[in-house]
C-alpha cells in the first residue's frame, strides 16, 4: 500500500518501463493528437504564422510534463498505491489539457490548458515533497528545489491566461526557459539517480507511440479523401511516401544503443531537452501528410509547394535532430557522419518536386536507411578482418546513422 520513497539504483539490472508508465504515455498521445489536428487545420487554411507557434507552445506543455514525470519515475518509482493514484491524477490533467487545445488554437484561450497543466504539475510537486520527506542531506535539498521550482513556474504560466495576447509569446519564451532551468539548478549539488537504460527506453517508447499516432492520422486522412473524392491516383504517392518516411524515421532512431552515451547529467540534459524537436517533428510529419492529402483533393487553400513543405520540413528536422543529439555519438568517419545531414538537406530539396514531393522524400528516407546499413556492414567486416587471430571480439555497437 505505501512504501518509503527512496531512490532506485542507477546500476539496477533489468530495469524496464512499467505498465503504468506505458499507460501514462498512451494517454499523453491524446494531447499530441489534438495538437496535430489543430496544426493541420491552421496549415490547410493557409495560416502557418498562427498555427506553427500555437503548435510549438502547446506541444511544449505536453512534452515538458511528460519529461518531468519520466525522469522522476526513473529515479523514484515506488509503484505503491499512493504513487499510482498520483500518476493517475497526472493522466487526468493531461486529458484536461488535451480538451483545451482547440480553444487555445482558435481563440488563444489557454485557461483549460493552464488548468490541466496545473493538475499535472501540482501532482508532481506532491511526489517531490514525498521524496524530500523520505530523504536527508543533499538528496532532500535536491527534491525540495524541484518542488519549489515547479510550483513557482506554475504561477508564472498564469501570464498566458491573464495577460493580453501580444504579451503571451514572450511569456511562453520566458517561462519555457525558466522551466528547463529548474532541473539544471535543482541537480547542481546532487544529481538524482535516474537509470540510463530505463530513461532511454522511455524515450524510445514515446517515439514509437508518436510515430504510431502519425501513421493513424495519415491513414485516416487518406481513407476519408479516397471515400469522398475517389482520387487514388493523387493519394497513392502521398500514402506510399508518407509510409516510407515514417518507416525510415523509426529505423534511424533505433539504430543506436543510446543508453551507452548517457553517463552524466551533462550528456543527459542535452539529449533529453533535444527530444523536444524530435517528438515535435515526428508528430508534425503526420500533420503534414494530412495537409498534403487535403491539398491533393482540393480541400486545402494553399499551393502545392506549401503542402509539400508541411511534410518535408518536419521530416528533415527529425533527421537532423536525431543525428545532432542521438546518433552522431556512435559514428565513425566522415562518411557515416554525413549520412543524416545530407539526407536532411535532400529531403528539404524534395519540397520543390511538386505533387511527387512526399514520395520523393520517402525515397530519400529509404535510401538513407540503405546507405546506413551498408556502411555499418562494411565497418563490421573491416573490424572482423582486423580481429582475425586475436580471439573473440564483441560485435560492433556503432551504427552508421
Amino acid at each position: 500500500m505505501l512504501r518509503r520513497m527512496t531512490e532506485r539504483g542507477r546500476e539496477e539490472e533489468h530495469r524496464t518501463a512499467t505498465p503504468l508508465e506505458l499507460f501514462f504515455d498512451l494517454c499523453f498521445v491524446v494531447a499530441v493528437a489534438q495538437a496535430g489536428r489543430q496544426l493541420v487545420h491552421a496549415l490547410a487554411e493557409g495560416h502557418p504564422g498562427h498555427g506553427i507557434p500555437g503548435y510549438l507552445m502547446v506541444f511544449f506543455a505536453i512534452w515538458w510534463a511528460w519529461v518531468n514525470f519520466s525522469w522522476f519515475s526513473s529515479a523514484y518509482d515506488t509503484d505503491d498505491a499512493l504513487y499510482r493514484v498520483v500518476t493517475l491524477v497526472q493522466i487526468a490533467g493531461v486529458l484536461v489539457l488535451a480538451a483545451g487545445v482547440p480553444r487555445a488554437f482558435s481563440a488563444s484561450d489557454f485557461t483549460m490548458v493552464w488548468l490541466g497543466y496545473a493538475v499535472m504539475r501540482l501532482a508532481l510537486v506532491s511526489q517531490w515533497l514525498r521524496a524530500a520527506h523520505a530523504a536527508t542531506g543533499p538528496e532532500r535539498r535536491t527534491a525540495l528545489r524541484y518542488a519549489i521550482g515547479v510550483s513557482l513556474c506554475q504561477v508564472g504560466w498564469l501570464g498566458l491566461v491573464v495577460l493580453p495576447g501580444p504579451a503571451r509569446p514572450w511569456v511562453f519564451i520566458a517561462m519555457a526557459l525558466l522551466e528547463m532551468a529548474v532541473p539544471v539548478c535543482a541537480e547542481l549539488g546532487r544529481p538524482t539517480a535516474w537509470h540510463p537504460h530505463h530513461i532511454s527506453e522511455r524515450y524510445g517508447l514515446f517515439t514509437i507511440i508518436v510515430l504510431g499516432e502519425t501513421v493513424a492520422a495519415a491513414t485516416t486522412a487518406v481513407q476519408s479523401a479516397a471515400d469522398e473524392h475517389e482520387a487514388l491516383g493523387e493519394l497513392l504517392p502521398i500514402a506510399a511516401g508518407g509510409l516510407l518516411i515514417i518507416f525510415a524515421a523509426f529505423w534511424i532512431y533505433f539504430a543506436v544503443p543510446i543508453h551507452l552515451h548517457l553517463a552524466s547529467n551533462r550528456q543527459a540534459f542535452v539529449w533529453g531537452y533535444g527530444h523536444y524537436l524530435v517528438f515535435c517533428s515526428a508528430a508534425a510529419i503526420g500533420a503534414g501528410i494530412e495537409v498534403a492529402v487535403e491539398e491533393s483533393v482540393g480541400k486545402a487553400r494553399i499551393p502545392t509547394i506549401a503542402a509539400s513543405a508541411a511534410v518535408t520540413v518536419p521530416a528533415a528536422l527529425f533527421m537532423f535532430t536525431v543525428w545532432l543529439i542521438h546518433s552522431r555519438h556512435h559514428k565513425r568517419g566522415p562518411a557515416q557522419q554525413l549520412v543524416l545531414p545530407v539526407s536532411a538537406l535532400t529531403t528539404l530539396a524534395c519540397t520543390f518536386a511538386g505533387t511527387w514531393a512526399v514520395l520523393a522524400a520517402g525515397l530519400v528516407g529509404a535510401a538513407t536507411v540503405a546507405v546506413g546499413v551498408t556502411l555499418m556492414a562494411r565497418q563490421g567486416e573491416g573490424e572482423g578482418r582486423e580481429g582475425e587471430g586475436e580471439g573473440p571480439r564483441d560485435a560492433p555497437t556503432d551504427a552508421a546513422y
